[in-house]
C-alpha cells in the first residue's frame, strides 16, 4: 500500500538528517520522494559507482559494507546516500538489503533543488551531517 503525503512527512519529520525542519519543508520534500521497495539481498547503492539518489528506510533493515567490512546495519528513520548526493563523486560504501526494505528515495536533481528552494532544509541537512561527524570523531563527554 502507498505511502500517503501525510505518512512519508512523518516519516521524514523522524529522520535525524531532517531536525528542524518545518513541517511545510517536510511535505515539500516528501512530495519528491518516491516509495521504492527492495527485496532481501538487493544491493541498493554499490560501493564507487555515483550515487544518484539518498535513501531513508521506512521498514526493513540494510548493511553498510566497504571493501568488504560491514560498517552498520540501518533500520526504520535511518538514511544513507547523502555523501554522494552532495557531492557528486563515487559511494563510499555498498548498501545490502538483509531483508525486504521499503525506501523512501530521494533523486540527486530532486535533492538539489530542494536546498536550493528552502534554504532552511540545506541548514537542516548541515546541522545533521555535522552532529554525525561530531559524533564519530569526537571522545564521550561526561
Amino acid at each position: 500500500m502507498a505511502l500517503t503525503l501525510d505518512r512519508r512527512t512523518q516519516l521524514l519529520a523522524g529522520c535525524p538528517l531532517f531536525g528542524g525542519v518545518t513541517s511545510d519543508d517536510l511535505a515539500a520534500i516528501g512530495d519528491r520522494s518516491l516509495e521504492v521497495d527492495f527485496p532481501a539481498d538487493h544491493v541498493i547503492a554499490r560501493q564507487g559507482e555515483i550515487g544518484t539518489g539518498f535513501f531513508v528506510v521506512v521498514d526493513g533493515a540494510v548493511r553498510v559494507v566497504r571493501d568488504g567490512q560491514e560498517l552498520a546495519r540501518l533500520g526504520p528513520g535511518d538514511f544513507f546516500g547523502e555523501m554522494s548526493v552532495i557531492d557528486g563523486l563515487p559511494r563510499v560504501a555498498q548498501v545490502v538489503t538483509t531483508e525486504p526494505t521499503r525506501c523512501l528515495a530521494l533523486a540527486s536533481w530532486e535533492f538539489e533543488r530542494l536546498v536550493l528552494d528552502h534554504p532552511t532544509i540545506g541548514l537542516a541537512i548541515l546541522r545533521g551531517l555535522s552532529a554525525r561527524l561530531r559524533s564519530r570523531t569526537e571522545p564521550p563527554q561526561h
